[in-house]
């Protein structure tokens, strides 16, 4: 299973004969066993707006525009290394590898006067730092022609731990609780049908004589609707466009013009018909949390030096 598009899984046979590119990801997710986190940040060259997304499966290039992946750990075979270079961290034939090393880890202790820091406060502390509008900001000519650069803010704390949060709502999307949406029906829904979707859409709204989305309602298909969506919900972006709107565009059914292959993901999890109606619900939430920790950030007018 891999992570094609922000928020949205689907299973990937990930292997240089099949796959046009694969570059490192295979050091950092090897096998679906090995655990590991990777930070994906807008690449150079892109011309979409600068993102950062956690990930905790497999990552497709494009999930954020050009993606360059900054991993937690790295892994290597076992039987590549030999028994001379086994270590705890050998498990499911490879050894893991500190992606951070120990020089960044000393500068950090340095730095911040504190010998409790460890290599996990630091990659939480970029991914706070890279939901940073101050950091964007500053940065905005860089982050557009180079991979960012870390400041070292006086706020080493404030922003590893709004990093740790913002990384608990992005990998738990599908877990955690859906956001209570008022969703109408138009009869009482007995079967698994009843949740089939083939497109999603805003409902309409006059407004100066014109029809326009009303973004506070979505009809699900022809009987079910989604309302009192929070406008503010659509602030929290990957790229060029809002999390809720990823997930209305990548859930829809489409067929391959060249192959015929049918994408419906009415068959995604077919054990839990309401699984992308939750799912919705669910990234109005998490669009909710980060913007509420994003807003909490300390601001970032004050670094001394960068990494």
């Amino acid at each position: 299973m891999g992570l094609y598009r922000p928020f949205t899984r689907q299973w990937v046979y990930c292997d240089a004969s099949f796959n046009d590119f694969v570059g490192q990801v295979g050091k950092f997710f090897p096998i679906a066993p090995v655990e590991n986190l990777a930070i994906g940040v807008t690449g150079t060259g892109s011309t979409k707006e600068f993102s950062a997304l956690i990930v905790g499966i497999l990552p497709d290039l494009e999930l954020a525009s050009k993606t360059q992946f900054f991993p937690l750990y790295t892994y290597e075979k076992q039987s590549e290394l030999g028994a001379l270079f086994a270590s705890d961290s050998t498990s499911n034939g490879y050894t893991r590898k500190d992606n951070i090393p120990d020089s960044i880890l000393q500068k950090f202790r340095t730095h911040y006067q504190n010998p409790h820091i460890t290599k996990e406060d630091i990659f939480y502390y970029v991914y706070g730092i890279l939901h940073s509008p101050g950091y964007r900001k500053d940065f905005a000519a860089d982050l557009k022609k180079m991979l960012p650069r870390i400041p070292l803010s006086p706020h080493f704390n404030a922003f590893s731990s709004a990093g740790r949060n913002l990384a608990h709502w992005h990998l738990n999307y599908e877990t955690i609780e859906p956001y209570p949406l008022e969703e109408t029906h138009t009869q009482t829904l007995l079967e698994t049908t009843d949740y089939h979707l083939e497109k999603m859409q805003f409902a309409k709204k006059r407004e100066n004589g014109k029809l326009i989305p009303d973004k506070t309602t979505i009809l699900y298909n022809r009987k079910i609707t989604l309302s009192r969506i929070p406008l503010e919900a659509y602030n929290y972006k990957v790229c060029d466009r809002s999390a809720i709107e990823w997930i209305m565009e990548r859930y829809q059914i489409t067929q391959d013009k060249d192959s015929g292959i049918l994408n419906d993901p009415n068959t995604y999890n077919p054990e839990n018909p309401r699984y992308i109606l939750d799912l919705l619900k669910r990234i109005v939430r998490v669009s909710l949390e980060t913007l509420k920790i994003v807003n909490e950030l300390p601001a970032l007018e004050q670094y001394s030096g960068q990494i």
